[in-house]
């Protein structure tokens, strides 16, 4: 474990943290790895009720936080049947995980991002992968990697939860990791996980430097917009409306471009999702709210004596 602490990114020794763990190998490890560090960790297990026996499990994760000295919590949400159950499961998930919570990303889901990003059409933002240094959910572990994790607690002898939905090849990422890296491993002859995780962060500091650049630019501007690069007119749309529009999400390359397309003269306005508009007075970009529906007045009935 302590071979590994030095590519971790720790909070200072003594600092109350709180850690996701589902019982698997890679946040079981973060559990570890943060109680070697110094950490005052408490580990929470969040059960979705989605698999028989799944309640049995938060009993695994108390006997590990027992074993490592830590603090333990367990969570239970409801996820109804259907689809998109993993991403419900997910944001379920978070909702009741406390803000800064850690969680046991390695290296290998880096790599797994990257590609369902791609794979997604997304750009730099997506390409970028998970930033290390994101506050709002901390991953200290994703310099390490998978096999890493699963040495590290056989070696320490702590049960570990196997979760079968993670070989469900019904789930994108799952063939991502069991089909697509073999694959892109056997063609390069190479570790191709490690050199997409590498590229990931090559990409989100050139992400940040462009996102840096588009601040300088006012979106509401039509004529500095149309005039501006179109990478920076790009980008400083998608900040102005993720930020400005209630659903808190960037707006997709179409919707930017439509909007791009006002600020050039080329549309009158247009639709940004949601019932928003997006209008333009002269040279001044407006973000519009929906209208209210207008109710007919309901209709007078006579009646005869």
């Amino acid at each position: 474990a302590d071979s590994l602490l030095g590519r971790c990114r720790f909070p200072p020794a003594g600092t109350r943290v709180d850690c996701a763990v589902s019982g698997g190998p890679d946040s079981v490890a973060l559990a570890v790895l943060a109680v070697r560090a110094g950490l005052q960790a408490t580990l929470i297990h969040v059960d979705h009720g989605i698999r028989l026996g799944s309640a049995s499990e938060a009993d695994v994760v108390a006997e590990i936080a027992q074993r490592l000295g830590a603090g333990f919590r367990a969570e239970r949400v409801g996820i109804d049947p259907g689809p998109n159950l993993e991403a419900r499961a997910r944001a379920a998930r978070y909702r009741v995980l406390p803000v800064g919570v850690m969680t046991g990303h390695t290296l290998d889901d880096q790599a797994e991002t990257v590609l369902l990003q791609l794979l997604r059409g997304a750009g730099l933002a997506g390409l970028s992968g998970m930033n290390p240094a994101d506050h709002a959910v901390r991953r200290p572990l994703l310099a390490i990697r998978r096999t890493e994790t699963v040495a590290l607690v056989g070696s320490l002898g702590l049960p570990v939860i196997t979760d079968p939905s993670n070989t469900d090849p019904r789930h994108r990422r799952n063939r991502v990791r069991g089909e697509l890296l073999p694959l892109l491993g056997d063609i390069a002859e190479r570790d191709v996980a490690a050199i997409i995780a590498r590229q990931a962060d090559l990409l989100r500091d050139e992400q940040t430097l462009l996102d840096a650049l588009a601040a300088n630019i006012d979106p509401t501007d039509g004529q500095v917009l149309a005039a501006a690069p179109v990478a920076l007119a790009r980008r400083a749309v998608r900040q102005w409306l993720t930020e400005a529009m209630p659903t808190g999400y960037p707006p997709d390359l179409a919707t930017v471009e439509r909007v791009l397309a006002v600020a050039r003269h080329e549309a009158l306005a247009t639709d940004v999702g949601g019932g928003w508009r997006i209008t333009r007075h002269q040279r001044r970009l407006r973000l519009a709210p929906p209208r209210p529906l207008r109710l007919a007045p309901p209709l007078s009935v006579e009646t005869m004596n």
